[in-house]
């Protein structure tokens, strides 16, 4: 079956329950690869802070938990979610560990890398924190770099929050 949307997708959450991407039919959503122990950790914070200022408006932070990048984020998901909500006070939906890389890719992964190719259209994710907007219509808006800071994604976010 063709995925179209991100609301055609399904994921496990962090403590295990089957989540639907179409309950956010009509959100704008920043899909992030996570991880507990890498340089760019501390943008857990600036992720929050952009849920704490835009969720009433209509976005959803999503943050998948990757352990593909030299080991960061070796944990359970319950190690992994007490370590986000104690350290960087995470209220965000997480979803449980995945795969963005190789065959074993989560689908939602593979369908966002077709969508949102990065530098010179490798599909592949570089690192950790890289960062997908999608629009309340479930289309892939734009795909950002790791080393795109939470706060910098805040106009575009403004702009898709208005279409």
């Amino acid at each position: 079956m063709p995925h179209d949307t991100v609301h055609d997708f399904e994921a496990l959450s962090i403590d295990g329950q089957r989540a639907q991407f179409a309950s956010q039919k009509g959100k704008v959503l920043l899909i992030v690869n996570t991880a507990s122990a890498c340089g760019l950790t501390p943008q857990l914070a600036g992720l929050q802070a952009l849920w704490d200022e835009y969720r009433d408006r209509g976005l959803v932070v999503v943050g998948f938990p990757c352990n593909q990048f030299a080991g960061q984020d070796p944990g359970s998901d319950a190690e992994i979610a007490q370590f986000c909500s104690r350290d960087y006070g995470v209220s965000f939906p997480m979803m449980a560990k995945v795969e963005v890389n190789g065959e074993g890719t989560h689908p939602l992964w593979r369908w966002l890398k077709a969508e949102a190719p990065g530098v010179l259209g490798s599909e592949a994710i570089k690192w950790n924190f890289t960062k997908f907007l999608v629009g309340r219509d479930g289309r892939v808006i734009r795909r950002y770099a790791p080393t795109d800071t939470p706060e910098s994604l805040a106009r575009d976010i403004e702009a898709a929050l208005a279409a």
